[in-house]
C-alpha cells in the first residue's frame, strides 16, 4: 500500500471517529462543523510534526481563549469600557484620581469596567468601579504585574500567559475604550486598537484619550500623529476621527455614552452593513445620510423594522439601517455613526 493511500485511510478513520465523538458528546448540529474543524486542526498539528514548543503555545492559547469566553459570557449584553493606562502612575496623583472617578461614573451609567488588573491607572479605575462591576485581565510578568486588590479575589479576574490572547479580550469585549497616560504598553494598545478599527478588523467603538495630570500628554501625541503620519500621507486626516481627546472625566463619560444614543450595534450581513438603531429614522434623514456619505456607499440606504436574514432574530425590537458600505474608509463610517446619533 502506498504512503498516500495509507494517509487517506488514516484521515478517513480519524474523521469518522471525530464525528462519532461529537455525536456522543451531544454537540448540536448547527455548530458541529466548528467543533469538527477545531479537532481536525489539533490532529493536523500531529501530522505536521509540530514540536513540543508549538504544542505548548497552542494548548495554552486555546485554554486562555476558552476560559475567557466563559467568564465574559454571562455579561454579553452589558456595555463595558476598557481602561488603559500606566501601572506606574502614583495612586495619589491626578491621573489616578481621574481614573477612579471615571470608573465610578461609568458604573453609575450602567456600564462595567475592564482593566489590565494592574496598579496605577488600572487599579484606580478598578477601585472606582468596584470588583463586582469590573473585570481584570492580568498578565504574568516577572515583575510589576500583580492583580490589584480590588479585583484580586474576584471570579472575573483572568490571568493570561500571552499578551496576544489578553489583548484580544481587552478589545473584543469593549463597547468603548478610555486611554489615560501610559508607557510602551499603552502606546502599543492605542495603535493596535486604532489599526484594528481603521482596517475593519474591529467594530467601530468610541475611543477617548483622557488628559489627566499637569502636563499635556495626548495632545503632544496627537501633534506627532498629525505632523508626522498625516503630513507624510501615512494615514489620512479623517483617520484621526477614530479618537477624541478630552480634558475632563465628564467629557469622557459624555463622549462614550452618547455614541449609543441612537446607534446600538452593527453586523455585517453580506453584502451590507446592518446598523441596529434605537429608533427608526425619518425618510428625510435617510436621504440626508445618503447624500453626505455617498462616497462610502455602493447604493441606496434602506431601513427595516427588525432583524434581517442571517441575524437570527437578535435584538428583535430594534429597527435596522441597511448600508451598502463599500469598506473604503472606516473613519468615514465613524462619521456616519456620529451623524446618526445627532438625529
Amino acid at each position: 500500500m502506498s504512503e498516500v493511500r495509507r494517509y487517506q485511510l488514516q484521515s478517513e478513520a480519524a474523521n469518522r471517529e471525530i464525528l462519532e465523538l461529537l455525536e456522543a458528546a451531544g454537540v448540536p448540529g448547527d455548530v458541529r462543523i466548528y467543533y469538527q474543524q477545531l479537532l481536525t486542526t489539533v490532529l493536523k498539528l500531529h501530522e505536521d510534526g509540530a514540536p513540543t514548543g508549538a504544542l505548548r503555545i497552542t494548548n495554552t492559547a486555546l485554554k486562555e481563549l476558552r476560559y475567557s469566553f466563559k467568564v465574559f459570557a454571562p455579561y454579553r449584553h452589558v456595555h463595558k469600557v476598557t481602561v488603559f493606562g500606566s501601572a506606574r502612575m502614583p495612586a495619589d496623583g491626578p491621573a489616578a484620581a481621574a481614573a477612579r472617578q471615571f470608573g465610578e461614573r461609568m458604573v453609575k451609567e450602567g456600564w462595567m469596567v475592564v482593566t489590565g488588573a494592574g496598579a496605577g491607572i488600572m487599579g484606580a479605575a478598578q477601585q472606582g468601579a468596584g470588583g463586582e462591576q469590573s473585570f481584570g485581565l492580568n498578565i504574568r510578568l516577572p515583575f510589576e504585574q500583580e492583580a490589584n486588590p480590588w479585583i484580586a479575589s474576584d471570579p472575573k479576574l483572568i490571568t493570561f500567559k500571552y499578551f496576544f490572547t489578553r489583548k484580544l479580550f481587552l478589545v473584543r469585549e469593549a463597547s468603548a475604550v478610555a486611554l489615560f497616560p501610559g508607557g510602551f504598553g499603552t502606546m502599543d494598545e492605542t495603535f493596535e486598537l486604532l489599526t484594528l478599527m481603521q482596517t475593519g478588523k474591529a467594530t467601530i467603538i468610541p475611543v477617548v484619550l483622557v488628559e489627566a495630570g499637569p502636563m499635556p500628554y495626548w495632545r503632544r501625541w496627537d501633534d506627532w500623529v498629525r505632523g508626522g503620519l498625516v503630513a507624510q500621507g501615512l494615514i489620512e486626516e479623517r483617520d484621526t476621527t477614530l479618537y477624541r481627546i478630552v480634558d475632563t472625566v465628564d467629557a469622557a463619560v459624555r463622549e462614550l455614552t452618547t455614541f449609543y444614543r441612537v446607534f446600538h450595534s452593527a453586523r455585517i450581513v453580506h453584502p451590507n452593513l446592518v446598523l441596529r438603531i434605537r429608533r427608526a429614522l425619518p425618510a428625510v434623514a435617510v436621504g440626508e445620510l445618503q447624500r453626505r456619505f455617498e462616497d462610502i456607499l455602493k447604493g441606496p440606504v434602506d431601513q427595516a423594522p427588525g432583524p434581517v436574514a442571517q441575524e437570527l432574530e437578535e435584538y428583535p425590537d430594534l429597527p435596522r439601517l441597511i448600508l451598502p458600505f463599500n469598506r473604503t474608509s472606516y473613519a468615514r463610517l465613524r462619521q456616519l455613526i456620529d451623524f446618526v446619533n445627532t438625529l
